[in-house]
């Protein structure tokens, strides 16, 4: 196993970090950097880079379980003991870098990647999963407007993993930052690489799609704290046994637009103490995907 592993040194003995090429993904991995080049939100279009970022042991694991190709993994050399059981897994054929926590520092930017990193493949466009094939085995869906937080994104993706299980695909207009960056992946637990997902067509066009589950043969149920929308416990007790749902789920602060809202079916309120008038977007999600989607697998 020793063989594996490929030091990297800092040729320049600097305060910079190593120029060596080989680790050219894991550089500069400060949040303004990666959100300029990986969320679709702040270039207008899907991620252009064809890697992205898996952090901490827990987030590899469900990588070297995901269809998501790994490209190479970086870690302190202190941490090989720690993670050799799990490093055992990682594909013969991919490279293993080792340096000093220093050097990792000086090549990621930040210290808090907690010394292991793996760098994924994202897979081409024409290979990405399309709305409408996500749907076709479905049992339900989540859908997100316009989530610009990652943390958010990532606690959605996670829940959705916990709470429901397989059949739960997630869909996103086009608004909703990445995925696959590095902090929602890690905020997800690794499930951003294992629960399916897909944009939505265009800003334009996106809401008009809620209208057309139906044909589909969902329900479209648009969370929302408005006084006037159906409690959710209400909701429950009135449902047909055999009824497919999709649930929507605003951001944080606005919540769903108001084109959301009438493109879907019913709306649901969970209800809240006179003190609060709504919940975080991620806390909402995890109530409604315990009450309304049975787990499964």
């Amino acid at each position: 196993m020793i063989d594996r592993f490929t030091p990297i040194h800092d040729p320049h003995a600097s305060n910079d970090a190593s120029n060596d090429p080989r680790i050219e993904p894991y550089r500069n991995q400060k949040d303004a950097w990666l959100k300029a080049s990986h969320n679709p939100n702040a270039i207008d279009q899907p991620p252009k880079d064809p890697l992205f970022i898996s952090e901490g042991s827990l987030v590899l694991e469900h990588h070297i379980n995901s269809h998501y190709p790994l490209h190479s993994v970086l870690i302190a050399d202190t941490k090989l003991d720690t993670h050799a059981d799990l490093l055992a897994k990682v594909p013969i054929d991919v490279p293993i870098y080792t340096a000093s926590r220093e050097i990792l520092d000086q090549i990621t930017g930040y210290p808090i990647h907690r010394g292991l990193l793996a760098a994924g493949i994202r897979p081409p466009q024409n290979e990405v999963p399309q709305f409408d094939d996500l749907l076709q085995s479905a049992r339900a869906l989540v859908i997100l407007e316009d989530l610009a937080n990652h943390d958010n994104l990532g606690s959605v993706f996670r829940s959705v993993a916990a709470l429901c299980g397989s059949g739960v695909p997630i869909l996103l207009s086009p608004k909703c930052c990445d995925p696959l960056y590095r902090k929602a992946l890690r905020v997800s637990m690794g499930h951003a690489l294992t629960i399916p997902f897909a944009y939505l067509p265009s800003e334009k066009d996106w809401p008009a799609i809620v209208t057309n589950l139906t044909s589909a043969g969902f329900t479209s149920l648009a969370m929302t704290p408005a006084p006037d929308a159906l409690g959710i416990d209400q909701y429950i007790q009135n449902r047909p046994s055999d009824q497919k749902i999709a649930i929507l789920l605003g951001a944080e602060g606005p919540g769903l637009t108001q084109n959301a809202m009438n493109a879907s079916d019913i709306r649901i309120k969970i209800p809240l103490a006179s003190s609060a008038d709504s919940l975080n977007i991620s806390v909402a999600a995890a109530v409604a995907l315990h009450r309304l989607i049975p787990p499964n697998g």
